[in-house]
C-alpha cells in the first residue's frame, strides 16, 4: 500500500467517524490543546512520518478554490483548529470546534516537551529566528534547512526538503514556510517513505518564540482579536488577508448552512418507512464514493 492510498483511507475514516466534525469545508479532530499535545508527544518517533495541520479562516477560504490545499489536508494525521474566530462561528452554528492554535502547540512543545539535547529538524524560518530560538531553549542539535523562495512551484526544492527530513530524523519536524508550501513538503515526506516522526505545519510560530514578531496579549487572544493585533503589527503584509479574504468566510458559512438544511431534508425524507430502497441506494452510492476516494 502506497502513502497516498493509506492517507486516503484515513481521509475516508476521519470524515465518517464520530471523533471528527466536518465544518465549512474542513474536517477537524474533536480534540482540544491538551489532547492534541498528548497524541503528538506520545507517538513513537520511529513510526512512519505523519503530519499536523492547523487551519484558520484564511485556509478555509482558500480551500474553496485551491484543490491542492484540499488534497494536502486530506492526508493530515491531525487537523486542529487554529482560529478562535472559527470556534465562535462553530458555536453559533451549533458545532463544537475545539481550538488548538498552532502557535500554542509550538510553544507548549518547546516549553514542556522538547529536550535541549534531542535532535530537532526545522524547514524554513530565518537564520536570526533559528539562532534566537536555539539560544532561548539551549538547543544542542538543530538541523535547519532553508529552501528557496517560490517553493510551491519548485518540485525539486520540495523533494530536497523531504530528503533533508529523511536524512535528519527527529521526533518533531517544524515546517515554517507558509501554506500551502509547508503542507506540500509534508506530503513529499509521506511520499518519500524514509521519513519518521511528526511534522507540524505551524507557519510563523517560531517567529513568536524567536522574538521576530510579538504575539497578541492574552486578553486579545481570548477576545478573538489576535487577527487585529497582527494586522496592526504588519498592515502592509496582512491587510488583504484580514480585510479582503477573511470576511469571505461569512459567505462560506451561509453556503454551509444552506447545504446542511438540504442534507437534513434528505435525511428526513429517507427516514420514512416507504423509502427503504432509496436509503439502501443512497448508502450504496456513499460506499462507492468512499472506495473511489481510497483508490485515488
Amino acid at each position: 500500500m502506497n502513502a497516498h492510498t493509506a492517507s486516503n483511507e484515513t481521509f475516508v475514516d476521519r470524515r465518517s467517524g464520530s471523533r471528527h466534525v466536518w465544518f465549512l469545508n474542513s474536517a477537524f479532530d474533536k480534540i482540544g490543546l491538551d489532547v492534541a499535545m498528548r497524541r503528538i508527544t506520545e507517538r513513537a518517533p520511529e513510526k512512519p512520518f505523519a503530519f499536523v495541520v492547523t487551519p484558520n479562516v484564511d485556509h478555509l477560504v482558500r480551500l474553496e478554490r485551491d484543490t491542492v490545499l484540499a488534497r494536502l489536508y486530506a492526508q493530515a494525521w491531525l487537523t486542529v483548529c487554529d482560529s478562535r474566530v472559527l470556534e465562535m462561528i462553530g458555536r453559533i452554528s451549533g458545532e463544537s470546534i475545539d481550538v488548538s492554535p498552532g502557535s500554542d502547540l509550538t510553544a507548549h512543545l518547546f516549553d514542556q516537551v522538547i529536550d535541549p539535547a534531542e535532535p530537532l529538524t526545522i524547514i524554513g524560518g530565518s537564520e536570526s529566528v533559528i539562532e534566537a530560538v536555539t539560544r532561548r531553549y539551549g538547543l544542542k542539535d538543530v538541523r535547519w534547512h532553508q529552501p528557496p523562495m517560490g517553493l510551491r512551484d519548485n518540485p525539486e526544492a520540495i523533494a530536497e526538503c523531504a530528503q533533508f527530513v529523511a536524512d535528519n530524523p527527529s521526533r518533531f519536524t517544524f515546517f515554517c514556510v507558509g501554506s500551502p508550501q509547508q503542507e506540500l513538503v509534508a506530503e513529499a515526506c509521506l511520499d518519500h517513505g524514509g521519513c519518521t516522526g511528526v511534522g507540524l505545519c505551524v507557519g510563523a510560530s517560531l517567529d513568536f518564540l524567536g522574538g521576530k514578531t510579538r504575539r497578541a496579549p492574552v486578553w486579545m487572544q481570548q477576545a478573538r482579536l489576535e487577527w487585529l493585533h497582527r494586522l496592526l503589527q504588519e498592515p502592509g503584509r496582512m491587510w488583504r488577508r484580514y480585510l479582503v479574504d477573511g470576511p469571505k468566510v461569512i459567505q462560506l458559512w451561509f453556503s454551509w448552512r444552506r447545504m446542511q438544511k438540504e442534507l437534513r431534508k434528505l435525511e428526513h425524507a429517507l427516514s420514512r418507512p416507504e423509502k427503504v430502497k432509496e436509503r439502501a441506494l443512497y448508502q450504496r452510492i456513499r460506499n462507492l464514493e468512499q472506495q473511489l476516494a481510497a483508490r485515488d
